[in-house]
C-alpha cells in the first residue's frame, strides 16, 4: 500500500509540474549557490529575502502564477531560440527570460529600490537564473519548450518538459539537501571558474548543445529508466551550472 501510494504521488507531480524546475530543482539550486557564497554577501542577500531562505526564493515565481496581479510576468520563465542566438524579433511581446534578467540584475545593481519591491525582483531573479538553465526553457519555438511532446514516463501520460522539470529528479526519492550537498562534491576552483566565465550568449549555445539529448526519444515514446539514466550526467550539469552562475550574479549586485 505504501509503495502504490508514494507511486500514485510520483505521478501527480510528473504530471502536474510543468512550467518550470520542480520546487527540488529550484530548492536545491538555491541550496548549491548559498554554500558557494562569501559570507559577507550572503548576510545581504538573507537580509533582502527574509524571511525567505535563498532555496526557498527559487520557488516563489511559481507560486505566484495564481495571482493575476503578475499575469504581466507569464513569459518570462522562458524564451526562443533555434541555434543558440537571442533573437528579439521571435520573443513573446510581453517579455522572456534572456531579457528579464539582463533588466532585473541592473535594477537591483543601481539599487535605491523600496524593501518590498528589491525583495521581489530578487526572487525573480533567482527563479529566472535557475529556469534558463533547464534546457527546455529555452526552446525551439516549435513544441513549447517540450510541453508539446506528449509521451510514457513509467507508463504514466506527461510531457517532455515535465520529465525534465520534475519527473527525473523526483523519481530518485532524495531531498534537495541530499542532492545537492552530493553534486556540491564537484564544485572545485576549475569549475566554478569554467562556468563563471561563460557569457549570457554560451548559457543559450549550452541549451541548444543539450537538445540531441533531452529529444533522444523511442518511436512509441514511452519511456522509464534508460532515458533517466542517460539524461541524468547533463540534468545535474545544467543545476551545477546554474548553481555557481546564481552565486555569481548574486556577488556581482551585493558583493
Amino acid at each position: 500500500m505504501k509503495k502504490l501510494l508514494s507511486t500514485s504521488v510520483f505521478a501527480f507531480l510528473l504530471v502536474t509540474q510543468t512550467f518550470a524546475w520542480g520546487q527540488l530543482g529550484h530548492y536545491l539550486i538555491g541550496y548549491m549557490a548559498d554554500k558557494q557564497l562569501k559570507k559577507s554577501v550572503r548576510k545581504k542577500v538573507e537580509s533582502v529575502l527574509y524571511p525567505m531562505s535563498i532555496a526557498r526564493s527559487g520557488t516563489w515565481m511559481d507560486d505566484i502564477k495564481s495571482d493575476h496581479a503578475y499575469d504581466y510576468a507569464y513569459s518570462w520563465h522562458y524564451m526562443t531560440s533555434k541555434t543558440g542566438e537571442y533573437d528579439e524579433s521571435i520573443q513573446e511581446k510581453g517579455g522572456n527570460i534572456f531579457a528579464e534578467i539582463n533588466r532585473i540584475k541592473s535594477e537591483l545593481k543601481a539599487g535605491d529600490l523600496e524593501p518590498r519591491k528589491e525583495a521581489e525582483l530578487l526572487k525573480m531573479l533567482i527563479h529566472m537564473v535557475e529556469d534558463i538553465h533547464q534546457p527546455l526553457h529555452v526552446g525551439t519555438g516549435e513544441d513549447k519548450g517540450g510541453n508539446d511532446v506528449k509521451l510514457e514516463y513509467f507508463g504514466k501520460t506527461t510531457n517532455l518538459h515535465a520529465v525534465w522539470d520534475s519527473g527525473i529528479l523526483d523519481g530518485k526519492g532524495m531531498s534537495y539537501s541530499e542532492i545537492g550537498d552530493e553534486l556540491s562534491r564537484r564544485v572545485n576552483k576549475k569549475i566554478i571558474s569554467k562556468y563563471r566565465a561563460g557569457t549570457m550568449q554560451d548559457w543559450l549555445e549550452e541549451a541548444v548543445a543539450a537538445r540531441p539529448t533531452v529529444y533522444k526519444l523511442p518511436e512509441n515514446r514511452k519511456i522509464s529508466y534508460a532515458y533517466g539514466y542517460e539524461s541524468t550526467p547533463l540534468l545535474e550539469e545544467r543545476l551545477i551550472a546554474a548553481s555557481v552562475r546564481l552565486a555569481q550574479i548574486l556577488e556581482e549586485i551585493y558583493r
